[in-house]
């Protein structure tokens, strides 16, 4: 169960980017949060990711406040944020490899590992492309495809969706549901709710940094 209570970012004293909010999401459910731009979705999203530092309030996983939770070893947390992160200069191969060293993984089934999401992913013709080389739609779907590595407790999608085609959009909910568990929260947030739709039953509304009701 994670716990949202009377969470609040503000950045000034004129500017809060979350104000006061609360909800709870079910081990498990996949949610949907919707809003306009800078509604307070990914200032929400970040927090969850510990990007951010809440002002007030907390967010409970299963009865633990965040700040106490290791996501190195307490749980497997996954979150693809609207700009794409990796070492540029290197290639998708390098970049995959990085991720599995810094978990520790043994050389012989780092490589393993890799091939077969080569394979699996039919990544064969960018495998050795560096990442500064493709597209911002190949850098979100490798974003899902890096995850993919281990299981997820958690996983915190950002609004990626409004520049992407319907093939992008598609592609991505597979990804998502590929690699989502029974155990899997999934939180994604996006300006659509046709996009929601796609992912998840439960929407929840965001409007200037509050959680709301649907008009």
């Amino acid at each position: 169960m994670l716990n949202v209570k009377n969470l609040s970012l503000k950045y000034s004293k004129e500017f809060a980017a979350l104000d006061n909010v609360s909800f709870d999401v079910e081990d498990g459910e996949t949610v949907a949060l919707v809003g306009a731009d800078e509604s307070g979705k990914t200032s929400f999203l970040r927090i969850l990711a510990k990007v951010e530092e809440p002002t007030k309030g907390a967010i409970y996983i299963n009865d633990r406040n965040l700040k106490k939770i290791n996501y190195r070893t307490d749980l497997s947390a996954g979150y693809v944020p609207a700009t794409p992160v990796f070492l540029e200069n290197k290639t998708v191969y390098e970049n995959f490899k990085y991720i599995l060293q810094e978990r520790k993984i043994p050389a012989v089934e780092m490589e393993s590992m890799i091939n077969q999401k080569v394979i699996d992913f039919n990544l064969e013709k960018i495998k050795d492309e560096k990442i500064c080389n493709l597209s911002v739609e190949e850098k979100y779907i490798l974003s899902f495809i890096r995850l993919s590595f281990r299981e997820l407790d958690l996983l915190l999608v950002d609004n990626i969706f409004e520049h992407l085609s319907d093939f992008y959009v598609d592609m991505i909910v597979d990804l998502v549901k590929g690699l989502k568990s029974k155990k899997t929260t999934v939180i994604v947030a996006t300006t659509s709710e046709e996009i929601a739709d796609l992912f998840a039953k439960r929407k929840i509304f965001f409007n200037e940094g509050q959680v709301v009701t649907k008009d």
